[in-house]
């Protein structure tokens, strides 16, 4: 007696099986939920901006000061730059005065400055002058009507023929919405032509196509709704589309294809969609729960923001496996034994005899493994060359396109004041007790203080010291020589933070704090760089974990995640040669080379890892399969190979195509994700998959599934094929004929046979 007729079917075989037979019930509830979740978060949903805290930090705590002694100081500060082609803003004074008045009179502004009474707000040749302007919040978050309000407020200086433009953030209100609908249209548009030609059937190519549709708005409503309770960055529903969508293809793909093949070999429909669930749909939890536990793993750097892109992400490809398990099935089951009647070519079958080229192409490989794993490490090894020089940083508005507001700011700034205006430094003192009562010594502490400043390289000019209205602060401003993004302006902010103010006020009982923008940009870049070897043990533990407890053993789980590092260390050396070495950035619509944004390699490290993954358990999963049936390793890996080789290479174009698209995007992060998780998916879907994986087993032969009795023993025991599945027809004879088979288990005779069929 088999397994199944023990046992009976186990939850999963169950539930698809259900789900087919409840079709309609179903596919009511999805259709409900993406309904409810879109009307709640049109209702109570929120809007997305960067923003970050990094509590107990330098940069931290000298804001905290400034707005606990200074008035105006809290909030966030934003520039409105104004110039006068030819002549002086003076020339002005009138127009300037009456938009500082309006601006004032604005809803959530905290404080307007004065450029004429403000040091440093005027340009030497008098040409342009900024008025800082805080907010109480982000004004990148703020609605879109609200620049509307700004834009009256400065009319009077338009009106003078004066020039004015929003630096960031509050610019970023101004940036035309990101490409997302256009890329997530080339993806789909790709998908249809990929699935159409690698598979034939228009309905197999629809189902996937619609299932991913349905959970990636289901995905991005409950995001919209989250975000009205939490902090979510700009890039985060687009990174949550990029996901969901790239997977949620992948996945329903993955279950059509088992599903079809399980029809041409004489299965029922319903009990095919049963196996399907409880096979390949295993596979996809198993493959979604790692990507989910990597993207998790973001968590662990402690830091919010990457934390709630991890969650936004994650989200994506949850929903996507939910709708794979549940909403495919249905579908199917709707579809029945209809699902290739409709075809521009004849439908293909999953491969099973040795004449196909992905068997001849494994067949290949064995006979020359360590050629094959040599030269595929030495691929890697080349595109991984760049890694070693890769410079993190924040890429500020100077690599926007000039036809945006917050670039022409930056860009006027720049000329009037020198580049590193656009990243000013904000040195505060702290005085004790002493200090605060005696006048004369502060003044000696500012001026001691003063000097030791000016004198740092790389320092352009430095304001007098001023106190606060409580005299407990001495306030001073630091210009750099060099703008927010070049490597100089990093090196001295760590000067200055970590040498020369703490130097300066020694023995005084004053304590120093380096804050602003530029000095919290690096302390997140800092952060997340003591972070990222944190992060990428906790995911590679635990993903090794995970293979280890779901294939039982070793060697396999052990070189998944040795191949993944590879892989992903090429993927880093791509983007820092495309943007930060500018070998064709300007095909990106950037104007300059730029440093790599600071969270994108741990964004990328989490994302590609998982969706290595993916691929690494849908292959193992056939060959483990395999080998359980004949424990010949050679043909267990070929098999494999072949019988994975169509779905997993279209599933790459897809998510490849998909994940490209999103270049696109006006944001320079997601760019670069998009380009990292692009190239990512064909090395792993070419290299990874069709050299190293194959010729690595080789090697080991038996050793691949070898595994200790006590551990064994001592893990828990998690099938991606598991035992509820029952006997696959497609590996196992067929069981003898029940003398009474339950409805659900009623004979039907197989559909004609369609290339690919070896029976």
């Amino acid at each position: 007696m088999d397994t199944e007729s023990a046992k009976g079917p186990g939850l999963l075989h169950r539930s698809g099986r259900w789900c087919a037979r409840h079709a309609w019930r179903v596919v009511a509830l999805w259709v409900l939920a993406l309904v409810g979740l879109g009307l709640a978060n049109h209702t109570w949903g929120g809007s997305f901006a960067d923003g970050f805290s990094l509590p107990g930090t330098s940069t931290q705590t000298g804001a905290e000061l400034l707005a606990a002694h200074t008035t105006g100081s809290g909030g966030t500060a934003s520039a409105i730059v104004i110039t006068s082609d030819g002549g002086a803003v003076t020339d002005h004074r009138a127009a300037v005065d009456a938009s500082v008045a309006q601006l004032r009179e604005l809803p959530d502004v905290l404080s307007v400055t004065d450029p004429f009474t403000t040091p440093g707000s005027v340009s030497a040749n008098g040409e342009t002058a900024q008025v800082t302007v805080r907010f109480d919040g982000n004004p990148a978050s703020f609605d879109p009507g609200y620049l509307a309000e700004v834009d009256a407020a400065v009319q009077p200086l338009r009106a003078d023929d004066v020039t004015v433009e929003y630096g960031a953030p509050l610019g970023q209100l101004a940036t035309p919405k990101s490409a997302d609908r256009a890329s997530e249209t080339i993806g789909l548009a790709v998908a249809v032509l990929v699935l159409l030609i690698g598979f034939g059937s228009v309905a197999a190519t629809g189902l996937p196509l619609l299932t991913a549709v349905i959970g990636l708005s289901v995905s991005l409503a409950g995001l919209g709704l989250l975000a009205g309770q939490f902090s979510f960055a700009q890039a985060a529903p687009t990174l949550a589309a990029m996901m969901g969508l790239g997977v949620g293809i992948d996945y329903a793909l993955f279950l059509a294809t088992r599903y079809r093949a399980l029809l041409h070999a004489g299965t029922e429909p319903a009990e095919a969609v049963g196996r399907t669930v409880a096979t390949s749909g295993r596979a996809v939890l198993v493959a979604a729960a790692t990507v989910a536990m990597a993207l998790g793993g973001l968590c662990a750097s402690g830091v919010g923001f990457i934390g709630a892109l991890g969650v936004a992400a994650g989200l994506g490809v949850l929903v996507a496996a939910a709708a794979s398990v549940t909403l495919t099935p249905a579908l199917l089951g709707l579809l029945g034994r209809r699902i290739d009647r409709f075809h521009v070519r004849e439908p293909v079958a999953e491969p099973t005899g040795e004449a196909d080229v992905w068997h001849r192409w494994a067949v290949r490989v064995s006979r020359r493994p360590w050629l094959f794993l040599v030269s595929g490490l030495l691929v890697l090894g080349v595109l991984a060359v760049p890694v070693a020089s890769m410079q993190l940083g924040h890429v500020d508005a100077g690599a926007q396109s000039t036809s945006r507001t917050d670039r022409r700011g930056y860009d006027l700034i720049t000329e009037g004041f020198g580049p590193g205006a656009n990243g000013p430094l904000t040195v505060v003192t702290h005085l004790d007790s002493s200090q605060v009562a005696d006048e004369s010594l502060r003044q000696d502490l500012a001026a001691s203080l003063r000097r030791e400043l000016a004198a740092v390289p790389g320092v352009a000019s430095v304001t007098p010291p001023v106190p606060s209205p409580d005299h407990a602060l001495l306030i001073t401003t630091v210009t750099p020589t060099t703008g927010p993004q070049d490597r100089a302006t990093a090196d001295l902010i760590h000067t200055l933070r970590d040498e020369t103010v703490p130097q300066a006020l020694s023995g005084t009982g004053a304590t120093g704090y380096l804050t602003g923008t530029a000095a919290a940009t690096q302390t997140f870049t800092d952060t997340l760089t003591a972070k990222l070897p944190l992060i990428i043990a906790v995911v590679v533990g635990a993903a090794f974990l995970l293979l280890l407890t779901v294939f039982r053993s070793l060697l396999v789980a052990l070189k998944a995640a040795v191949l993944n590092l590879f892989s992903i260390a090429a993927a880093y050396g791509v983007v820092v040669a495309v943007f930060q070495w500018g070998w064709g950035v300007a095909l990106f619509g950037i104007t300059e080379k730029v440093p790599v944004e600071s969270y994108v390699p741990m964004m990328m490290f989490a994302i590609v890892f998982g969706l290595s993954m993916d691929y690494e358990v849908f292959l193992l999963s056939r060959i483990r399969e395999t080998w359980l049936s004949g424990k010949d390793n050679q043909l267990a890996v070929a098999t494999g190979l072949a019988a994975t080789a169509r779905v997993i290479t279209c599933a790459a174009l897809i998510m490849t195509s998909v994940f490209l698209a999103f270049l696109l995007s006006t944001n320079v992060a997601v760019k670069m994700l998009a380009l990292g998780l692009g190239v990512s998916v064909i090395i792993d879907a070419t290299v990874v998959r069709l050299l190293l994986v194959p010729a690595s087993m080789y090697l080991f032969g038996r050793a691949n599934w070898w595994l200790p009795g006590w551990l064994d023993r001592l893990l828990p025991h998690f099938d991606p094929e598991g035992p509820a599945a029952g006997p696959d027809p497609l590996t196992a004879p067929a069981p003898e004929p029940d003398p009474d088979p339950a409805p659900d288990r009623a004979p039907a005779p197989a559909p004609a046979p369609v290339r690919g069929d070896r029976r």
